[in-house]
């Protein structure tokens, strides 16, 4: 369960900064530019089956975008 509910996660979240690349008509170039990383790393960002995600990836993509992380515990 706990596998499959990273992996729903992780696709959420690609979705969503893959959603907001294209409102903001920004290319996977200028991303890694702003993350100062490189296209494949972005690539993977956006790989919703790559459940690999560090915190510090994720807070660089949000500080690309002009946004923030939120993480917070909910009951299960």
């Amino acid at each position: 369960l706990g596998e499959v509910e990273a992996r729903a996660l992780k696709r959420a979240m690609s979705l969503q900064i893959g959603q907001l690349l294209e409102e903001e008509a920004i290319t996977k170039a200028e991303m890694a530019v702003r993350m100062k990383t490189s296209r494949a790393a972005v690539d993977r960002l956006l790989d919703a089956s790559n459940s690999s995600v560090t915190l510090s990836t994720l807070g660089k993509a949000a500080r690309a975008l002009g946004r923030k992380v939120k993480i917070e515990f909910v009951r299960a």
